[in-house]
């Protein structure tokens, strides 16, 4: 099935790309790739959302700042929808990395 040409995509609201991305992790074609890996940060701002929630002393403003890099990243997911493949490879790259990079810290 032909894709139809789409606008490219212009920005994505995570920075740090690495210059060598690592797309181990990632199956099946661009567009799913990216998609799962956008998914698999919203997940993380969830989690970490509800973690600072249950605290004793609520941290207000890391809660505001995990709103806030959900929230960006679900701009980007619903963007996807319209985004060419060298587009979604290349947000998918962008969101792995991102998402490897704040589980290691």
């Amino acid at each position: 099935m032909a894709t139809p040409n789409h606008d490219q995509v212009e920005g994505v609201a995570v920075s740090g790309t690495p210059d060598q991305p690592d797309f181990s992790g990632l199956k099946g074609g661009e567009e799913q790739s990216a998609e799962e890996a956008v998914q698999e940060l919203v997940n993380w701002y969830n989690t970490q959302i509800m973690t600072e929630r249950r605290a004793s002393v609520p941290d207000e403003e890391r809660i505001e700042e995990l709103k806030a890099g959900r929230q960006a990243a679900l701009a980007d997911q619903a963007q996807l929808a319209t985004a060419d493949p060298e587009e979604a490879a290349r947000i998918a790259a962008v969101y792995a990395a991102r998402l490897r990079e704040l589980n290691e810290s």
